[in-house]
């Protein structure tokens, strides 16, 4: 796809707001890919990385290998994901912890206008379809009530937590933070990452790549094979996932972050009239609505862009 300098800016801005959503505990940067239209291309692109590749390399040169992968589609997002991460980070997490019922309304807008944005792409029901949604629905819902595994700094076991986080992360409704936080690995990746803990890092890089090259493959057959079913099943997880992002909820039990500080691990979600402070509801819809209308701009800005469907 010939694309112009304007529309890799946006794939870099694309790119950012997947980074955004990846740190933050419960959100998604697989829904940020979804609901941009980028989600499909960014799964063939992938895709495309195999042993091949080094034989196109040794007899075609870089620029056919680069082409092969759609290189400059995935430096774009790259780039963008890592500007977020280092940038954005630490303001996400102010939000978070100082203001998290607007953070969490924003959120919530957000997934929520894309469940209706990824329902419409699905071209048929049938039941397989409703069932999908209903099976989605249960295991992203399941997944934001498990309670985290012991802490560990096991090589092998940091590289499994990494090819079971990138999976979460390019899948829409499941966050990869918090699958980390599930294993009990996101501390010690937050402390490897302080301390400069090449081996560990390392460990868990590897276990990322491997694990979204292989993903991808999965991801692309069932696009190919079962398109309106796997939309379905997105959708449930979606679906399920706005548990974790409900606005208002009240802590069952804490973690210890990196700084030794606790912070909410398990949470059950209230009405804004039994919440345990300022609501802000009128605040919290408004910027619930905002996030909503989000979606709407990304849909338009991706009009030039291959879409889902």
């Amino acid at each position: 796809m010939k694309r112009s300098l304007s529309d890799y800016i946006i794939l870099i801005f694309k790119g950012m707001a997947m980074g955004a959503a990846d740190v933050v505990p419960g959100v998604s940067g697989g829904t940020i890919a979804f609901i941009s239209g980028v989600y499909e291309e960014l799964i063939s692109s992938l895709n495309a990385i195999n042993f091949n590749l080094i034989k196109i390399l040794k007899t075609e040169g870089f620029k056919s290998t680069w082409k092969k992968i759609n290189g400059n589609f995935l430096a774009a997002l790259v780039i963008g994901i890592a500007i977020s991460i280092l940038s954005l980070t630490k303001l996400v997490t102010w939000l978070i912890h100082e203001k998290p019922v607007l953070i969490w309304s924003f959120f919530f807008g957000l997934v929520l206008a894309s469940i209706l944005y990824v329902v419409k792409k699905i071209n048929q029901w049938k039941l397989g379809e409703f069932f999908g949604i209903i099976i989605g629905t249960l295991v992203a819902y399941q997944l934001t009530k498990l309670g985290a595994l012991g802490n560990t700094e096991s090589m092998f076991y940091l590289f499994i937590s990494g090819a079971i986080a990138i999976c979460a992360m390019i899948l829409p409704g499941i966050s990869g933070a918090f699958i980390l936080i599930i294993l009990g690995s996101y501390n010690t990746i937050l402390q490897a990452m302080n301390d400069r803990a090449v081996g560990k890092l390392a460990a868990f890089v590897v276990g990322a790549i491997v694990g979204i090259l292989s993903f991808s493959k999965l991801l692309k057959w069932l696009f190919n094979s079962y398109k309106s079913i796997t939309l379905a099943v997105l959708t449930g997880f979606m679906t399920g996932a706005l548990a974790k992002i409900w606005p208002w909820k009240k802590v069952l039990t804490y973690r210890v972050n990196s700084k030794g500080l606790n912070v909410p691990l398990n949470e059950e979600c209230v009405t804004p009239f039994s919440f345990d402070g300022n609501p802000q509801i009128l605040s919290a819809i408004a910027i619930m609505i905002f996030g909503f209308s989000i979606i709407f701009i990304l849909e338009k800005i991706s009009s030039k862009n291959k879409t889902i469907g």
